[in-house]
C-alpha cells in the first residue's frame, strides 16, 4: 500500500553518525540536572557569537517587529511570495559572499538561487545535474548527511574519491582518476565532483594547486563541480579561503564552458550560526540551471519575514564586518582550546584552519587498524566517558581511527568538562575499560602511524 521510498532503509539514519544524536538525547547533559550526561559534540552549529547577533536584534527592534520606517509590514510579507526571493536579500547575499572571497570576485544576484538551507540547494543541484542512477564522485572523508541529501529522494550514486592522511586528506590528480575508472567499472556515468571548501570534516581549506587539478580534470571529463562553500566566512587562520569561482576568474574561463559547468553552494548555518533560519543558495553561471533551480525551491521557500530580518542585518555592514572579524577570532580561540586540551591528554589532531571542528588522530587506541576497532573505542567513547564525537568511518573515511570533534555547539564550562573526561580517559583507558591491546603496541604500526602525521604540525 506504501511507496518503494517508504519501505527500503536508504535514508542513512542507521550511521553511527545519526546514532550518536540520538543516544545524546536519550541522556543530555546539563551541569546541573544531569552532570553525568553525554555531551553533543557531533553537532556543527556555531553558537560562540550568538550574543552579537541577539544585541543587533535588541538595537533594531523594527525590522523584528516587521516594520519599515516605524510602519507595519506585517501584510505585506504575509501574503504569497514570488519563489525567486525578495531582491534586497538576493543583493546583500552577493555582496556579504564576495566580502568573504574579499572581494576579488564579483558575483552577480541573477545567478543565485534561494533554498531552504544548504541541504535543500545540494538536492536541487542533484536534481538538475543527474539523472537517476548517474554518479557524482566526493572525497573522502565526506560529511555524512551527504549520504541522505544527495541519494535519498534523488536517485545519484556517490563514488567515494578515497584521501590519505599521508598528504593531509588532500585531493590528487590520481585520486580523482581512480574514482572515475571505478564508476565506469560500475557501469556508472560521472556527472560531476563536490567538494565542500573549507572541508567537513577536515576543518581545512582547498589550495589553489588543489582546485586547478579539479577545474582539469573537470575540463577533460566535460562534467560538474559543485563548490559547498556554507563554512567559507569561519577561516580564522592562514591559509585565505579560495573560492572554486576566484580560480575560473584567475583562468580567464569565466566565458568559457567550463564556467557553465561550476556551481557554489553557500548557507547562513554557519558562519551566523543560523541553521534554524533556513537560509541557504546555489549559486551558477549556467542559466539552465538556475532557471530550473528557482522552480524547484518552490518547494522549499525561505519564510518572507525571514528574508526580509536577514536582508537588513547584511544590510548593516559596520555590524556585519565587526561579527565576521570578532566570530573568526573567537573560533579561533576556541579551536586552540580543543587542539591544546587533546593534546595534553595524548591526542593529536590534523593541522586546520577553518569550521567547527577538529579531525582527529585516535589511531593510536585502536584494538587493530580496523573499522570494528574503530565502532568499539566510539561506544566506549560515548557511553563510558559520556561525548558523542562522529567516527571517521560515519564519514566515509578509508582509514580507520579518525573521529570528528565539534567544539562551538557548547559553553567554554562544557568544553571544559569534555576536555577533562578525555583525560581521565587517556588516564586510565587501558584497564579501566578493558580495550585489549592499543594498536601502537606494535612496532610495525608505530612506525606506519608516525609516517602519516607529518601533516599535523604541532598538534
Amino acid at each position: 500500500m506504501l511507496s518503494r521510498k517508504v519501505s527500503e532503509d536508504s535514508h542513512g539514519q542507521d550511521s553511527s553518525y545519526f546514532l550518536g544524536w540520538q543516544e545524546y538525547e536519550k541522556n543530555p547533559y546539563h551541569p546541573i540536572h544531569n552532570p553525568t550526561g553525554i555531551i553533543q559534540m557531533g553537532l556543527a552549529e556555531n553558537q560562540l557569537s550568538f550574543d552579537l547577533v541577539e544585541s543587533w536584534l535588541q538595537r533594531n527592534s523594527d525590522v523584528v517587529e516587521m516594520k519599515k520606517d516605524g510602519i507595519s509590514i506585517f501584510r505585506e510579507l504575509a501574503l504569497f511570495q514570488d519563489y525567486h526571493g525578495l531582491p534586497a536579500l538576493k543583493n546583500e547575499l552577493v555582496e556579504f559572499m564576495g566580502k568573504i572571497r574579499g572581494n576579488r570576485i564579483k558575483l552577480d544576484s541573477e545567478n543565485l538561487v534561494l533554498t531552504a538551507g544548504a541541504t535543500s540547494a545540494n538536492e536541487i543541484l542533484m536534481f538538475c545535474l543527474a539523472d537517476p542512477g548517474e554518479a557524482f564522485i566526493l572525497p573522502t572523508p565526506y560529511y555524512p548527511g551527504f549520504n541522505r541529501d544527495l541519494k535519498w529522494r534523488t536517485g545519484v550514486e556517490i563514488i567515494p574519491m578515497h584521501c590519505s592522511s599521508s598528504n593531509g586528506f588532500r585531493i590528487t590528480s590520481s585520486a580523482l582518476e581512480q574514482a572515475y575508472e571505478e564508476a565506469k567499472n560500475k557501469n556508472l556515468i560521472v556527472k560531476g565532483v563536490l567538494v565542500t571548501n573549507p572541508s567537513n570534516p577536515l576543518g581545512t581549506t582547498m589550495t589553489k594547486k588543489e582546485l586547478n587539478k579539479l577545474v582539469d580534470f573537470a575540463i577533460n571529463k566535460q562534467i560538474h563541480i559543485i563548490s559547498d562553500e556554507i563554512y567559507s566566512g569561519t577561516v580564522f587562520d592562514s591559509p585565505k579561503f579560495v573560492s572554486i569561482m576566484e580560480v575560473i576568474s584567475e583562468r580567464s574561463l569565466k566565458n568559457d564552458e567550463i564556467s557553465k559547468h561550476v556551481h557554489v553552494i553557500y548557507s547562513l548555518s554557519k558562519d551566523l550560526g543560523v541553521p534554524g533560519f533556513r537560509v541557504g543558495m546555489i549559486y551558477s553561471n549556467n542559466k539552465s540551471v538556475i532557471s530550473a533551480a528557482t522552480k524547484m525551491s518552490s518547494f522549499g521557500l525561505i519564510s518572507s519575514q525571514t528574508q526580509y530580518l536577514v536582508a537588513k542585518l547584511l544590510g548593516d555592514k559596520k555590524f556585519i564586518y565587526k561579527y565576521m572579524d570578532e566570530n573568526k577570532r573567537r573560533l579561533k580561540k576556541r579551536k586552540e582550546m580543543v587542539v591544546n586540551g587533546l593534546r595534553n591528554a595524548g591526542i593529536r589532531c590534523l593541522n586546520s584552519n577553518a569550521s567547527l571542528f577538529c579531525w582527529v588522530d585516535m589511531r593510536h587506541l585502536l584494538s587493530s587498524s580496523s573499522f570494528e576497532a574503530e565502532k568499539e573505542l566510539w561506544k566506549v567513547i560515548i557511553y563510558k566517558v559520556g561525548l558523542n564525537i562522529s567516527p571517521g568511518s560515519s564519514c566515509n573515511c578509508s582509514e580507520p581511527g579518525w573521529f570528528r570533534i565539534c567544539f562551538a555547539n557548547m559553553t567554554q564550562e562544557t568544553l571544559q568538562v569534555a576536555m577533562q573526561r578525555i583525560k581521565v580517559f587517556m588516564d586510565s583507558y587501558s584497564t579501566m575499560f578493558s580495550i585489549k591491546q592499543p594498536f601502537l603496541t606494535n612496532s610495525t604500526n608505530v612506525n606506519y602511524y608516525y609516517n602519516t602525521t607529518r601533516w599535523m604540525g604541532n598538534y
